[in-house]
């Protein structure tokens, strides 16, 4: 059922009585953080109409696009399930600084990033490419487009797609080939950081499993970017 619903400037992309899928907003967190100012989130939106809507998985809160949530402890168990064995698949778009190298691609256009990635405690939240301790990390990506932006010259726009899911996978991964997301405050710095009032990162689709009947659903939302 598709559920025109808009919470608090979030779209309800679609909802029925096991499963939702919501359309987030830039700068809003997924769940509460500390203290009373981080209690606005997408997550106490959602139950604001849904009451039984449960977190399954997360944005960054720079992040916008496409989250799934549960209604029911039940539905939830399936889609984390899910998410576990890979059976969720996603994919963002990016607008970086300069142009990768894409002489690596596959016939379709696919480049492969295997770089471990580790929590840098000393610095939380961000993460970084630890060799030695770090977990298996890969990342796909393919370019969209290249245009100007300015202060910086041609810069690409990204699809990309975590086959793992670390914490800021995408955007570590992306400023360790030495292309930074624009707008990104934990990794970027200098133009890249400047050229844009967000992190320009985007859940853009998301194909997934339904939790009662199994039936495979695609899900998409353009960048706003």
């Amino acid at each position: 059922m598709y559920a025109p619903d808009v919470p608090d400037g979030v779209l309800v992309s679609y909802a029925d009585d096991k499963l939702l899928v919501l359309d987030k907003p830039a700068g809003l967190l997924c769940v509460p953080g500390r203290g009373p100012d981080k209690a606005d989130c997408l997550s106490a939106r959602a139950q604001a109409l849904y009451p039984d809507a449960l977190v399954v998985h997360r944005l960054d809160m720079g992040t916008s696009g496409l989250v799934v949530m549960a209604r029911g402890a039940e539905a939830q168990r399936g889609l984390s399930a899910a998410f576990a064995e890979r059976r969720v698949h996603k994919r963002y778009e990016a607008l970086v600084a300069g142009v990768p190298d894409g002489t690596g691609a596959d016939a379709t256009g696919w480049n492969d990033i295997h770089l471990p990635l580790i929590v840098d405690w000393p610095n939380r939240p961000r993460s970084k490419v630890d060799f030695a301790l770090g977990k298996p990390s890969h990342t796909r990506w393919r370019q969209l487009a290249v245009q100007d932006v300015a202060g910086l010259g041609p810069c690409a726009r990204l699809a990309l797609e975590p086959v793992t899911g670390r914490s800021h996978q995408l955007r570590v991964h992306l400023v360790a080939l030495g292309h930074p997301i624009l707008g990104d405050e934990l990794y970027a710095e200098g133009a890249a950081l400047a050229a844009a009032p967000r992190l320009l990162l985007h859940a853009c689709a998301i194909d997934l499993p339904h939790p009662t009947s199994g039936r495979r659903l695609a899900f998409g939302s353009a960048p706003p970017f």
